[in-house]
C-alpha cells in the first residue's frame, strides 16, 4: 500500500485495540518506529550540541580560574563564589515566563536565539579587565541561558510520548558530563595561547563563545517547530505523529495539536497545586546542589589533590566520561521499566558512596576514585527528576508552568552550591562534601515520598475513586486530573 494513502490506527501506533485505556506507550509498529527514528535523527543531535555548549559556557569559569583568572582579576576571598552565584539570579527568575513564550515564538527560533545571545556574552567575558566586568558578564549569561533547559524539556514533550521522553532527555543531557571532559581538554589547549595582550584564560571564553554563536546561526534553520510542521515527515507521518500524542494524553487534553492549546491561568494554578510539582521541585533542588558544585569545582578539587593545572584539567576527563555513559544507561533503563523514582534512588545512593570516599582520610587515588562514583550518581539524576514531573503534568501550559517552576526552584540550589567549596577548606573540602551528602539523603526521602504518593493516586483512579470529576465538568479542562490519566512512578 502506498504510504500516502496508508491509514493509521491505534494498533499502528503501538496500542492494543481491546484496551484503549491501557498503557499505549509500547513501540512496535513500523509507522511508529519510523516517526520516532526521524525525530531522533532530525532533533536530538542539534539539542545535544546546544546543551553541550551551554554547559561548557557556564562552567568554563572553573577551568579559567586555575589558568590565571583568579590571579589576574584578584579574586580573593569569596569573590569567585559570588561571581558564580550572580549567574543564577536571572537564571532562576526567567524560567517560568520563558516557558510560557516558547510556543509563541516557536522553539525552533527561540532556543537558537538564546544560544546566539549567550555565545556573544561568553565571548565578551574574555575581554573583561576587572571584577565588576566579570559580574556583569555572569549576570547576562544567566539571563540568556535561563530559559534553555525548560524550553528543551517542553519542546521534546511536543514530539515524544511520556515513556519515550526520558531516554531522549538523557540523549541531550549526557552532554553535561561530556562538556566537563571536552571542556577540560579544550581549556588545556586554549590556555596555552598568548596573543594580542590576552594570555591563557581569556582565550577559553573568546574561542568557546565564537563556537557557540556560529552553531546558533546554523541550528536555527533546521529545528522543526511542532510535529505537524516537521518537513522531514510525510503527510501521513505528520498526522500519525499528532495522533499518537493525543492517545498518550489519556484525556488530559481535547486538542489534537499542541499549537491549538491556549494559555489560561487555570492551567497555571493546576501546575502549582500539583503534589508532584511541589515534591519534585524540592527533589530537583536537592539533586542539583551536588551536580553544580561537582561541575564547577571538580578541576579545583583535583588540583588540590596535588596535581598541576594541566594535569588537573586532563584528570577531569575520565570522571566526566563515566557520567556521560551513566546518563545514557540509566535513562534507557528508566524508559524500559517506565519508572523514574527507582532510578533516582539508585543513582543518589551511588553518589553518597562516592562522597564518603572523598571524605575518608586515605590516598589521593581513592579520593579520585570517589569522583567517578559521584559523577555516575549525580549526572543521571537531574534528567530523571525533570522527566518525572513532565510525565505527570498535562496539557502543554500545565507542563510549561510546572517544569519552569521546578527548574527555578532547583536552581536556587546554586546559591548553596557555589559556596560549598571555599578556598579556606581546600585541604579536604569536608564541609562541601557533607553538604552534598545531606542533599542526596534529602533526595532519597523525597523520591520515596513521591513514589508512594503516585502509587496511591493511581490505585484511586483504577478503582473509580476519581470518576466523580467527569460529572458536570468540562473534560477539556481536567488535564492531569482526568480519571484516565495515570502518573508515572
Amino acid at each position: 500500500m502506498n504510504e500516502k494513502t496508508q491509514q493509521f490506527t491505534a494498533v499502528d501506533l503501538g496500542q492494543d485495540r481491546d484496551d484503549a485505556n491501557a498503557d499505549n506507550q509500547a513501540i512496535g509498529s513500523p509507522l511508529d518506529r519510523r516517526i520516532t527514528r526521524k525525530f531522533d535523527l532530525h532533533i536530538m543531535p542539534w539539542l545535544f550540541v546546544i546543551w553541550l555548549l551551554a554547559f561548557i559556557d557556564r562552567s568554563n569559569i572553573g577551568n579559567a580560574r586555575i589558568d590565571g583568572l583568579a590571579k589576574d582579576l584578584k579574586l580573593d576571598g569569596t569573590k569567585f563564589n559570588i561571581a558564580l552565584t550572580v549567574f543564577y539570579i536571572p537564571y532562576v527568575l526567567i524560567d517560568v515566563p520563558s516557558n510560557w513564550v516558547v510556543k509563541y515564538f516557536g522553539a525552533n527560533h527561540y532556543l537558537p536565539g538564546l544560544l546566539i545571545a549567550w555565545g556573544i556574552v561568553g565571548m565578551c567575558t574574555g575581554f573583561v579587565k576587572n571584577y565588576s566586568g566579570l559580574l556583569a558578564c555572569r549576570f547576562l549569561l544567566g539571563l540568556c541561558e535561563g530559559g534553555l533547559l525548560g524550553g528543551i524539556i517542553l519542546y521534546l514533550s511536543m514530539f515524544y510520548r511520556r515513556h519515550e521522553l526520558l531516554f531522549r532527555i538523557g540523549m541531550f543531557y549526557c552532554a553535561a558530563p561530556l562538556s566537563g571532559a571536552f571542556g577540560g581538554l579544550l581549556a588545556t589547549g586554549l590556555s596555552q595561547i598568548h596573543r594580542g595582550g590576552y594570555n591563557r584564560w581569556p582565550w577559553i571564553f573568546i574561542v568557546e563563545g565564537v563556537m557557540t554563536v556560529a552553531y546558533g546561526l546554523v541550528v536555527i534553520w533546521f529545528l522543526p517547530p511542532t510535529p505537524s510542521h516537521a518537513r522531514f515527515l510525510t503527510e501521513v507521518q505528520r498526522e500519525a505523529a499528532v495522533h499518537r500524542m493525543g492517545l498518550d494524553a489519556h484525556g488530559a487534553t481535547q486538542e489534537s495539536k499542541v499549537e491549538s492549546e491556549k494559555f489560561s491561568w487555570h492551567w497555571v494554578r493546576m501546575a502549582v497545586l500539583n503534589v508532584n510539582t511541589i515534591v519534585l521541585s524540592l527533589n530537583f533542588f536537592a539533586i542539583i546542589t551536588p551536580l553544580y558544585s561537582f561541575s564547577l569545582f571538580l578541576p579545583s578539587i583535583i588540583f588540590d589533590l596535588g596535581y598541576n593545572s594541566v594535569k588537573a584539567q586532563l584528570f577531569t576527563v575520565p570522571p566526566n566520561m563515566a557520567g556521560f555513559f551513566a546518563v545514557i544507561l540509566f535513562t534507557f533503563l528508566s524508559d524500559k521499566i517506565k519508572g523514574r523514582g527507582p532510578i533516582i534512588l539508585v543513582c543518589c545512593s551511588m553518589a553518597i558512596v562516592g562522597y564518603i570516599m572523598l571524605l575518608v582520610e586515605t590516598t589521593p587515588l581513592v579520593h579520585y576514585g570517589g569522583t567517578f562514583l559521584v559523577a555516575v550518581g549525580v549526572f543521571p539524576s537531574p534528567p530523571a527528576v525533570m522527566c518525572w514531573l513532565a510525565n505527570n503534568l498535562a496539557p502543554h501550559y500545565v507542563r510549561a508552568t510546572g517544569t519552569g517552576l521546578q527548574i527555578a526552584v532547583a536552581n536556587c540550589a546554586a546559591f548553596i552550591a557555589t559556596f560549598t567549596y571555599l578556598g579556606k577548606d581546600k585541604s579536604d573540602y569536608a564541609t562541601g562534601h557533607f553538604i552534598n551528602v545531606g542533599m542526596l539523603v534529602l533526595s532519597l526521602c523525597l523520591s520515596t515520598t513521591n513514589i508512594l504518593y503516585v502509587k496511591w493516586e493511581n490505585r484511586k483512579r483504577e478503582k473509580g475513586g476519581r470518576d466523580y470529576r467527569l460529572n458536570g465538568r468540562d473534560e477539556g479542562m481536567l488535564g492531569y486530573q482526568h480519571p484516565s490519566f495515570r502518573y508515572t512512578i
